[in-house]
This record gives C-alpha cells, sequence and structure tokens, in this order.
C-alpha cells in the first residue's frame, strides 16, 4: 500500500470527472482514509466539483482551487473541464487548514486568518491565492520577516470571469476571496522551485530606480544598456528576446553565484524600463529570456539534487506560461513537468495545476515567481 495517490478525470460533467479522479487516488492506499486532500478543477463553475471530490475523500483536511489546466495522472490537462486529486496518509504530521482574508484598518489592509506557527522549523504551508481580492506577492514577501523559517508553496488560482469567480476550497466548503492553506508540520516537507528563464547578457548594477522604474543600467539609462546588450547578443538570443523578454532580479546580493526572481518587463517611460516588481539602487539584475532547453535542464538538475525517494509524493504549481506553451513536442508539451518530476523523485502521486503565479522559497525566503515550477515533496 502507498501513502499518495493521485488521479485525474476529463470530462463536461466536472462531478463525473470529480468522481473519477477521487476514485484513481483513492486506490494505491488500499482502504485507508487519506489525512490531507487537494482538489484543482478547470472548467466553468466548478463549484459543485470541488466540494463533491473533497467530500468523496473522506479526508480530515481538504484544500483545493479553480484552474485554468490541472496536473495528475501523469498529464497536465489544458484548456479542458478536468479535475485533479491529490491524497496523502502522513502518520505523526500535523495539519491545520486555514482561510485569509484582508481586512481594512485605518492606514493599511490586515491579512487577518494565519495560525499560530510553531517552533519546529518543520512547517510548510501550501498557499492557494485568489488573485482579485489578496495581496499575494505583499503578504508572501512580509511573511519572511513576521514568520521566519516559514516556507510558503502554492500557486495563484484562475477566475475565469474575472472578480468573484476564482473558487478555492477549505475543509470542503467554497470561498471565492482571499486565500486559503494548510500548514503541515511532521512531515519533512521539502520546498523546490526551478526556473523557467535562463539569463542572458551580463549582470548589471542598478544604477538609478524608483518603485518600479530602473532610470539607470551600469551607469547608463537603463534603455540604452538594454539596447546595448541585445545588440551584442548571438542571433539565436536576439529572437528569444525579441518574443518575450524578462528581467532577473538577484534573490540575495550577499553570494556570488545569484539565484534570480524572473519579473516581467512591462515597458519603457523614455529612456527608463518599467518592471513588474519593486527595484532598488545597488540591486544586480541580468536579462531573462524564455527557453524550454534551459528550463528542462534546470528541472532536472534540481530533482537530482533531492535523493529519489520511491513511495513519494508531491504537489506541482506549474506556471501556466509552461506546458504547451513552452514545452513543444520534443519536450512532452504539457506533461513535461509533471513527467519530469515523477521520474526525478521516483515518486508515487504528482499532482497540481497551471498556476497564475507560483509561490516558492529561493535564497531562503518564499517569493511570488513566473514562469517556474514550484512544488513540495513529501518524502
Amino acid at each position: 500500500m502507498g501513502r499518495f495517490g493521485d488521479g485525474i478525470g476529463v470530462s463536461s460533467d466536472l462531478v463525473e470527472a470529480a468522481e473519477t479522479a477521487v476514485g484513481a487516488a483513492l486506490a494505491p492506499l488500499g482502504g485507508r482514509t487519506p489525512d490531507l486532500a487537494l482538489v484543482f478543477a478547470s472548467g466553468p463553475d466548478p463549484t459543485a466539483a470541488g466540494e463533491r471530490a473533497l467530500a468523496l475523500t473522506g479526508a480530515s483536511a481538504t484544500l483545493g482551487c479553480s484552474a485554468g489546466g490541472v496536473i495528475g495522472g501523469g498529464v497536465g490537462v489544458e484548456g479542458q473541464s478536468a479535475v485533479s486529486v491529490w491524497v496523502a496518509v502522513l502518520p505523526g504530521a500535523r495539519l491545520r487548514t486555514f482561510h485569509l482574508e484582508v481586512m481594512p484598518s485605518d492606514d493599511r489592509a490586515a491579512v487577518i486568518g494565519m495560525p499560530e506557527v510553531g517552533e519546529s522549523g518543520d512547517e510548510v504551508a501550501v498557499l492557494l491565492v485568489d488573485p482579485y481580492s489578496f495581496p499575494v506577492e505583499g503578504f508572501v514577501g512580509q511573511a519572511g520577516s513576521a514568520l521566519p523559517g516559514l516556507r510558503f508553496v502554492g500557486g495563484v488560482a484562475h477566475g475565469p470571469g474575472g472578480p468573484g469567480s476564482t473558487r478555492l476550497w477549505v475543509d470542503g466548503r467554497t470561498v471565492d476571496r482571499g486565500a486559503v492553506g494548510v500548514l503541515v508540520d511532521g512531515a519533512s516537507a521539502q520546498p523546490l522551485v526551478s526556473q523557467g528563464c535562463r539569463p542572458i547578457g551580463p549582470a548589471m548594477t542598478v544604477t538609478s530606480a524608483a518603485g518600479n522604474v530602473v532610470h539607470g543600467l551600469a551607469g547608463m539609462p537603463a534603455l540604452d544598456k538594454l539596447r546595448a546588450v541585445l545588440s551584442t547578443l548571438p542571433p539565436p538570443e536576439q529572437a528569444m528576446a525579441s518574443s518575450g523578454l524578462q528581467l532577473g532580479i538577484a534573490a540575495d546580493e550577499y553570494t556570488d553565484d545569484h539565484e534570480y526572481l524572473v519579473r516581467a518587463l512591462l515597458g519603457t517611460e523614455g529612456s527608463a524600463l518599467v518592471i513588474g516588481d519593486l527595484v532598488q539602487t545597488g540591486q544586480t539584475v541580468r536579462l531573462q529570456v524564455r527557453d524550454a532547453e534551459a528550463a528542462d535542464a534546470d528541472l532536472r538538475a534540481a530533482l537530482a539534487r533531492c535523493p529519489g525517494q520511491p513511495g513519494s509524493g508531491a504537489l506541482l504549481f506549474s506556471c501556466n506560461g509552461r506546458g504547451s506553451a513552452l514545452f513543444g513536442p520534443t519536450y512532452g508539451g504539457a506533461a513535461h513537468d509533471v513527467t519530469a518530476v515523477r521520474d526525478g523523485l521516483a515518486a508515487d502521486a504528482v499532482a497540481g495545476f497551471f498556476a497564475d503565479g507560483e509561490i516558492g522559497p529561493v535564497a531562503g525566503r518564499s517569493h511570488l515567481h513566473g514562469f517556474t515550477a514550484s512544488m513540495v515533496i513529501f518524502p
């Protein structure tokens, strides 16, 4: 008997898909009731399917969200009505679910609902977020100081109809605002983040910036420096840059081998660059491009650093810009990430969803990412 199971159902009848996915997920457990269950559903109004799936698992702690695409059963499903279910038997683990909401105060918004974090140093928080009502980037960033040592892993859910259309599930009930999660303590769960972009050109120092606008790079106007760097690249890299250039911000300035947080280049203001994050003078940055070969190599190298553990399980939050959009038939398309994780870990069960943003720790602090594969591994 295994401790983990996953299953997927694909059908225009989402409740039917949910029942199929639960049956497949529970089968490896040999009749045991799971301690933890997660469900991810894509399609129009998945409310009933999510509630049905979580009720059928019988798990004491349940969580889930709506998504644009789901992962499970060794495959990734994009653009279709489908339900993915992941279940785990976690003997000795302490599980505490929560629902975070934003409450306005006199001078700023306050997030309420977070359980008290223990002192074991083993806790991981799986977090699923509504993008329209929860300040995920600010919350995760501040949690690094307010909750030191707690690792957040998860993803931003998808609401196909805009605000109010996202569905989050916690303990069998549906909510459409905030964020839901579960604190897992005593399961030796390990987070892992793999990048989907590779750096090009030299590392550069930000010499002038205000907010999310970079005015100067390496002592030159930012746009002039960008053009100068691009002009020196070989033609294949210039072609990649023309189809989607990003900017990597060093996660830790005090290391020689920088890990970068990849952020979108949103546009220009005169000779300045507008970035999808706050940037400070003195930070190290480097241009990044989306690249299937590099993303594949980075994921496999990251998994190789985790000892293969037959019988393990993993939750996988893959950017919706990965899948078939990044990995063509040569790399397995939408199934690339789940196949690599299952093979690299010798895992019994890997499930998750294609997220509108991924959450995971880099350089010791949790961040919101783009183009990454973020996961939490249960040995």
